[in-house]
């Protein structure tokens, strides 16, 4: 009996579809938290051990987090919202970590007009490849020698988002760069974005020209500082693909912190009806195999730009690849 290239197709679809069920069966929390062994399906949810560090990027310090055994690690570097201190991030960035990044998450100290607080900014990006060709040299260094420094992704939070969002812009954009002019590094390949838009005050969204570097945003259905007509808004307003709009139902702006409200930032008033630790493993896990599917991982597209919404009740996804 001969077997069409059609149903092999299918097979072969289905396969994959199977291995990645099984990959996603433990939450990636409870992947970290049982130990589960690291393998080719395993990468899907997090390895068994992340570390961290304390370091310096530029002028602000920083906590790394690191998978083992595993490089070369390209660095995902995380933008905090307005005021969140990046102790805020640790089990979201615990996660990513997990799916084989070093996720550097600074404190960004800065004035913006008469306030000063945790700010990011544009510049940061450049910051954190000179890091890491640095640090990737340092005697001492947990990760010395397993970082790609010219592999660059970001994450973000609501402020920290829109700076990214304007840094793959390629545009210097008041109050995120003070100019006079500003250059995205080459080593840029791909962001994901939580509660983050480029919506001005009584405007539409401002286009970003993301040709060459992947975008998702990762919205909360809920969230009430980041509506998610903004969201829509921005992501029609990314000129090219691959490009994806992740909403999490159930989450709202601070989905992805450990707890909601940190202490100095703006409050959320509609509360989530997922638990912190449901919409912290959704957007990690989704912000992660983006990132892997924006650097070549095939398994990881499939699910992204696949199956991943339909298995996922916690999730809509559209898309463009």
């Amino acid at each position: 009996m001969s077997i069409s290239i059609k149903s092999t197709r299918r097979i072969r679809a289905g396969l994959v579809a199977a291995a990645l069920t099984v990959a996603t069966v433990l939450t990636p929390s409870a992947a970290l938290a049982s130990g589960a062994t690291a393998s080719t399906a395993s990468t899907l949810t997090s390895p068994s051990w992340v570390g961290q560090y304390e370091t310096q990027i530029g002028n602000d310090p920083a906590t790394v987090y690191y998978p083992a055994a595993q490089s070369p690690l390209p660095v995902a570097l995380l933008l905090q919202g307005a005021n969140v201190p990046k102790e805020s991030y640790s089990e979201f960035a615990k996660i990513v970590a997990g799916f084989g990044f070093a996720v550097a998450v600074p404190n960004h100290q800065r004035a913006v007009g008469p306030i000063s607080g945790l700010f990011p900014e544009q510049s940061q990006t450049n910051a954190a490849v000179t890091w890491a060709a640095a640090e990737n040299t340092r005697a001492g260094s947990p990760v010395a020698g397993r970082l790609d420094a010219n592999r660059l992704v970001l994450l973000g939070h609501s402020f920290g988002g829109a700076a990214g969002l304007f840094a793959i812009g390629n545009t210097c954009t008041v109050p995120f760069c003070f100019g006079p002019v500003y250059q995205r590094p080459a080593a840029l390949r791909a962001a994901v974005f939580y509660g983050a838009s480029t919506t001005t005050p009584g405007g539409g969204a401002v286009p970003i020209a993301n040709a060459g570097v992947p975008v998702a945003l990762v919205q909360g259905g809920l969230d009430g500082n980041n509506l998610p007509a903004a969201a829509l808004a921005t992501y029609n307003g990314l000129s090219a693909a691959p490009k994806a709009l992740i909403t999490v139902t159930g989450a709202n702006h601070f989905g992805l912190t450990d707890t909601q409200t940190p202490a100095g930032a703006v409050p959320d008033a509609t509360p989530q009806t997922l638990t912190q630790q449901e919409s912290i493993d959704a957007a990690a896990k989704w912000s992660g195999l983006f990132l892997r599917a924006s650097l070549g991982d095939t398994l990881a597209a499939a699910y992204v730009y696949g199956f991943g919404d339909a298995s996922d009740p916690k999730v809509t996804v559209i898309s463009q690849r």
